[in-house]
């Protein structure tokens, strides 16, 4: 395959700014439980940044569009290896996080992104995730998480607790008082990851983000 082929088939990479490495993104208008969620007050999806701002430009919207176009195409898996392979040849951090807008579609879909982190064994993956029930589904399967995998499932209410269905967790919070575990030092530096790595990191089990 050649990357004009990937590219026809699971759309672009993106490079966010605020983040290190690289980024994969579906439109959030298409997420199945954060659509619901996105109708009901305190919750982060009611306030999702993916929602406004540059994310409703027309080449994004089309972007995103194109890469949820391609998610069940048969060669989704091997398109955005060879797309990964090719980014992180370059000099970036060997980071990945899924779904900067947008979510898990199907248990299908989850297998696949395990699939390309097994394929992809020198870099780092993130997946934030409002899908718990998907999850609970999807421990049914006889699939493993890779190592280089971190599945994160997020909290559904701001200032709220974490699910303990999950081994790994992130929840929002406007209440200083109401975050927990690994705070997010986005705000203090720039509204950026700086030298954090904790969203990617399997030894932290949970994170709290600023609502921002």
């Amino acid at each position: 395959m050649y990357l004009t082929e990937a590219k026809e088939i699971a759309g672009s990479i993106g490079y966010p700014s605020k983040m290190p490495g690289t980024s994969y993104g579906l439109p959030a208008k298409a997420c199945i439980t954060g659509s619901k969620l996105a109708r009901i007050e305190g919750t982060p999806c009611n306030k999702c940044y993916a929602m406004r701002g540059n994310y409703l430009y027309e080449n994004v919207e089309k972007a995103q569009a194109k890469r949820l176009a391609g998610i069940y195409h048969p060669y989704w898996v091997d398109a955005l290896v060879l797309l990964l392979d090719d980014a992180h040849r370059r000099a970036i951090p060997h980071y990945h996080r899924w779904h900067d807008s947008g979510d898990i579609q199907s248990i299908p879909h989850l297998k696949n992104i395990c699939r390309v982190a097994e394929l992809t064994p020198k870099l780092m993956h993130w997946l934030p995730t409002q899908e718990g029930a998907m999850l609970k589904d999807f421990l049914k399967e006889d699939v493993k998480v890779p190592g280089n995998l971190t599945i994160r499932l997020s909290t559904p209410i701001i200032d709220g607790k974490s699910s303990r269905s999950w081994w790994y967790t992130s929840s929002v919070f406007k209440d200083v008082h109401k975050g927990y575990g690994h705070i997010c030092p986005a705000k203090q530096q720039d509204n950026k990851c700086g030298n954090c790595r904790a969203c990617w990191d399997k030894s932290v089990s949970h994170v709290s983000y600023h609502l921002h």
